[in-house]
């Protein structure tokens, strides 16, 4: 009876070490008892029932990435094309994606192509080239309301890759290769004339350089004649002056002297006597030549005294 007694003690045991389980960090048990959800095991440490509960699933509640295949989409305008996308994604309810849907993860690849091949219906082939930022937003806001029920929270949505047909790409390569060549030629034409704006701005700056250097030359140059004048006017009004001076002062002295009818009389004589040099093709003899002659002869004896 005691070996029984310790038998049953270690099966006991033997169970109850065999049902200890250690959840990892980051990670959910579902367990079920009598084939019913009981509970969610979170990080740490746990024991099963034996016989009565079961791990229905194990799962890790971290951000987890879906790379889908391309898929086939038509656009508005009728052209088809290949389009894959990239789904984040995380377990937010281990109970609802355990028994929310059959297989989420192939559920949630469905439901992203479905999806994809209506906010692409709705756009043209410029759009969706181009809209990428679009799709995305829609694509996550719906995924993520759809997938709320299966305990799926979408955090991001991204198209990795848009293959257009051949015959397109070879178009769009034309479109993108006249559109260089017609940006390089407009940027030739802009730097050509921007070339002839500068040459002409520097034409227009040199002759306007030019006039105002000769307008100031001649200014200098009418200055320095006017400078030039006023001081040769200056210089004959002060030899005048001078002169004048001269003959004031030399007329005062004859005054003086007491001579001045004689003087007068004999610069008339001297006056004739320049006048007959010879010089001359007329002389004119005055009528009082005789008193000239007497003044002379007034004058000699005078000298002699």
């Amino acid at each position: 009876m005691m070996y029984v007694i310790i038998a049953l003690l270690v099966l006991i045991v033997i169970l109850i070490i065999v049902n200890i389980r250690i959840v990892p960090q980051s990670q959910a048990y579902v367990i079920e008892r009598l084939g019913a959800f009981s509970s969610v095991w979170q990080v740490g440490l746990h024991v099963k029932i034996p016989f009565l509960d079961r791990i229905a699933n194990k799962m890790s509640l971290k951000e987890k990435v879906l790379d889908f295949e391309p898929q086939p989409v038509i656009t508005k305008d009728n052209v088809t094309m290949m389009i894959d996308t990239v789904v984040y994604f995380q377990i937010t309810d281990p109970k609802l994606y355990t028994y929310g849907v059959e297989r989420p993860i192939n559920a949630l690849e469905n439901l992203s192509a479905t999806t994809l091949r209506n906010i692409i219906g709705e756009l043209e082939l410029d759009q969706t080239l181009t809209s990428r930022d679009v799709i995305n937003t829609k694509m996550r806001s719906i995924l993520d309301e759809a997938t709320d029920p299966w305990g799926i929270k979408v955090n991001r949505v991204e198209v990795k890759n848009i293959m257009p047909p051949e015959a397109i790409k070879e178009a769009m390569e034309k479109q993108m290769r006249a559109e260089r060549e017609r940006r390089e030629s407009i940027l030739k034409a802009e730097g050509e004339k921007q070339s002839a704006i500068l040459v002409a701005e520097g034409q227009k700056q040199s002759k306007i350089l030019e006039a105002e250097a000769d307008k100031e030359a001649k200014i200098l140059e009418a200055q320095a004649e006017k400078e030039a004048s006023i001081q040769k006017a200056l210089g004959e009004a002060e030899a005048i002056r001078e002169i004048q001076n001269a003959k004031a002062q030399g007329l005062k002295l004859l005054k003086e002297a007491g001579i001045d009818a004689a003087v007068l009389k004999l610069r008339s004589l001297e006056a004739f006597e320049a006048a007959s040099d010879g010089k001359a093709t007329k002389i004119i003899i005055p009528a009082d030549l005789q008193n000239m002659a007497g003044l002379v002869s007034t004058l000699t004896e005078v000298s002699k005294k």
